[in-house]
């Protein structure tokens, strides 16, 4: 298997670290290739899988979509085939929570932004620099980014390609909390594992909800939440029994 992304497994956590340091973990086709082939693996381990985290090696998450590659000419193994591993990612039935220090510019917040949640280090540096570059975004931005934190701020990002810190993200709701650096590793571990103290069948029962019911009606989400959830799990007898001998 390819090493451009790594995957580590520790108690129900899977982390999977983007490992092209020396370039800043720029993405390229390759890539691509390795992440999806940990994603397809995923999709069966929600048994033994409660979480997902995805991260970067080195200095930074990622400093974005490799443009040496975009100049040489890229060959993608099928049609839009990046923008088709990052819905997958964002699809996959665990919760999906994207780690940010430092760079994470244009392609690589395309990327974070299938994370479920996203934790910033305060060093963190958001931007979409697509405009920068007389590019436009399919890889989901104009999709994701407004649903995440608003028309206006998401059309401000990708209008002026301006660099936002992680406490401005977190201000912004780009992403859900900010640590300090020193303690950013313990964060992410903390927040997973508190997380995953929850029933993992809810976890995913949820995420499914928000995902199936995004842009309905209130009233045809209401519905669909009463008639088409997933109902109690199989962990509910057992949870319940334990909190009433407390």
């Amino acid at each position: 298997m390819s090493d451009l992304v790594l995957r580590e497994d520790k108690n129900g956590i899977a982390t999977l670290t983007i490992n092209r340091p020396d370039k800043l973990n720029a993405l390229n086709v390759a890539a691509f290739q390795a992440l999806e082939t940990h994603v397809k693996a995923l999709e069966l381990e929600t048994e033994t899988v409660g979480c997902i985290v995805l991260r970067g090696a080195g200095k930074c998450f990622s400093a974005g979509h490799d443009l040496k590659d975009i100049e040489a000419g890229e060959k993608l193994p099928r049609p839009s085939y990046q923008a088709h591993v990052i819905e997958r990612l964002a699809n996959l039935p665990q919760p999906v929570i994207t780690a940010v220090h430092s760079h994470c510019y244009t392609g690589a917040l395309e990327l974070a932004l299938a994370g479920d949640i996203i934790l910033a280090a305060e060093t963190a540096k958001f931007a979409d620099t697509h405009a920068k570059w007389a590019l436009t975004p399919v890889w989901g931005m104009s999709q994701r980014l407004p649903r995440r934190i608003g028309k206006v701020k998401a059309a401000e990002m990708m209008f002026t390609a301006k660099t936002y810190s992680g406490r401005d993200a977190e201000a912004m709701g780009l992403c859900n909390s900010c640590y300090p650096d020193e303690g950013f590793e313990n964060a992410i571990e903390t927040f997973c594992t508190e997380m995953l103290a929850n029933s993992w069948f809810s976890l995913r029962a949820n995420k499914k909800l928000l995902r199936d019911t995004d842009g309905m009606s209130i009233e045809a989400g209401l519905a669909y939440e009463i008639y088409q959830s997933e109902g109690v799990g199989p962990d509910m007898a057992e949870r319940i029994g334990g909190f009433g001998k407390k």
